[in-house]
């Protein structure tokens, strides 16, 4: 079993459309798809599992849609914080978030205080992530440290690197499986680095679409491939 499930959650809009829905009814799917899938892996022993909410490129939408999405977000952290705590579950939140309104920052440090405590569960949102910019952040962090004196140019390694990636609030930093959902066959700047060695699954299903069943299958499918990590076996 995989110990950390990757998501890109694509398809809300396109299943809004086929419905004859608003795309806000599409997000709103989607969401509460989010809730049962990470209820879905923890039940099966998974530790961890992220979601790619919003990448830094979907500030390009509409500003409606963008308000609507960030609106949500606030309601489904705030509204769900008794929750993770029922199911001893936490929540981290990474990304810039440099451009995302007050009032979500302060649901977002509620909710990641009120549930720090947890271990054997961990669910993570990226929301404004890009992974060029991850990467980007952890490598100034670094050279600010080295013109500090703190590290010398030969303690630089993965292990070092890692830990200055916005993923290092998880014990397991890089996916087992990544799963994107609606088709798509690319993985739009979601943990660029952190992706080196991890299995794809694509399915063409939308993600508000994605249930156990699929879940499953994708399971399978991970658990019949042979990881070998750039290695003979």
């Amino acid at each position: 079993m995989p110990r950390h499930v990757a998501m890109i959650m694509d398809g809300n809009r396109r299943w809004a459309k086929q419905a004859g829905l608003l795309t806000s009814q599409g997000h709103k799917a989607g969401a509460d798809r989010l809730l049962d899938f990470s209820a879905q892996c923890f039940k099966l022993g998974i530790h961890t599992v992220s979601g790619f909410a919003f990448s830094t490129e979907n500030w390009g939408r509409s500003k409606i849609e963008v308000m609507f999405f960030m609106s949500l977000i606030q309601h489904y952290l705030k509204s769900k914080i008794k929750y993770f705590q029922r199911e001893e579950t936490r929540v981290s939140v990474i990304g810039s978030l440099t451009k995302i309104p007050e009032s979500l920052l302060r649901t977002i440090q509620e909710i990641e205080e009120a549930t720090n405590i947890y271990k054997n569960k961990h669910l993570i949102l990226a929301i404004d992530y890009s992974g060029r910019s991850d990467i980007l952040q952890a490598c100034k962090s670094i050279v600010k440290k080295s013109e500090q004196g703190l590290i010398q140019e030969e303690d630089v390694d993965d292990e070092l690197f890692e830990r200055e990636l916005m993923t290092n609030c998880t014990e397991f930093q890089s996916p087992d499986l990544l799963i994107r959902t609606s088709g798509e066959q690319r993985i739009s700047n979601f943990f660029l680095w952190q992706l080196a060695y991890t299995e794809l699954f694509f399915t063409p299903v939308l993600w508000p679409d994605f249930d156990k069943d699929k879940l499953v299958e994708a399971l399978v499918s991970y658990q019949c491939r042979e990881r070998r990590f750039g290695r003979r076996i």
